[in-house]
């Protein structure tokens, strides 16, 4: 079973003036048989606030309010299950010749998180042997991951407390993203993560918006020649 015949939404995140990723995105989709289809795998338009306020930075304040819009929209909707993707997103060819078996197994386990790609120690296998494994530790990526409808309700509100409170709250406050999913997964223990075992995605080298630009992300030419080491560099690690 392809990945969107099970999910009711597949959500990519991407700033509307980064153009760019947008277009390395959808060369990531059509390499993984998705196709964009408004109301089935959209373009979620990603927040960038003008002020860092209590976040770490205006990029992690930008990405937990871009992900916690899906959540909000997901609930209004009535979502059984969302997909979520970063457009920074490297798909490995692998899951294609995966999917269906990663799919099976959701179809058949009680599961909350789950993380298609990641960047824990997991042991290399074959698309034939993939599978999903149950993990309880922290995860610092959200690039590539499925949430179930069972789980969005305690999460939306957990995150819209941590809005509430101060940064540096012990129950956590202000934070970023990945941070926040781990200590709710923390704090909720029964809530069951799943990680794919290999990971079939990783983020593509590219200019982020989360951290403050290199020196050369900023001069056009240059910007330009970094993006093409960074478009081969990706291209090398997905061989």
């Amino acid at each position: 079973m392809p990945l969107m015949d099970y999910f009711d939404r597949c959500y990519i995140i991407n700033l509307a003036e980064r153009a760019d990723r947008r277009r390395e995105m959808e060369r990531e989709l059509a390499k993984a048989g998705m196709t964009l289809q408004s109301g089935k795998v959209d373009f979620f338009q990603a927040i960038r606030p003008e002020s860092a306020g209590p976040f770490p930075s205006i990029g992690s304040r930008g990405c937990f309010m871009s992900h916690l819009g899906i959540l909000r929209e997901a609930k209004a909707l009535g979502l059984r299950n969302v997909l979520v993707l970063e457009d920074d997103l490297a798909i490995d060819a692998r899951l294609l010749a995966a999917e269906e078996k990663l799919i099976e197994q959701l179809q058949h386990t009680a599961w909350d998180f789950a993380y298609f790609g990641h960047v824990l120690e997991v042991q290399e296998t074959s698309p034939e042997n993939a599978r999903l494994e149950r993990y309880h530790g922290p995860i610092v990526t959200s690039h590539f991951y499925a949430l179930n409808g069972a789980v969005i309700d305690r999460l939306l509100v957990f995150l819209e407390t941590v809005l509430q409170r101060p940064a540096g709250h012990p129950d956590g406050g202000p934070m970023h993203l990945d941070g926040a999913y781990s200590t709710f997964r923390q704090q909720n223990p029964d809530a069951v993560t799943l990680v794919a075992v290999p990971s079939l995605g990783w983020q593509r080298p590219s200019r982020s918006d989360i951290y403050p630009n290199r020196w050369y992300d900023r001069w056009p030419l240059i910007r330009e020649a970094v993006a093409w080491l960074r478009r081969c560099k990706a291209w090398w690690k997905g061989r």
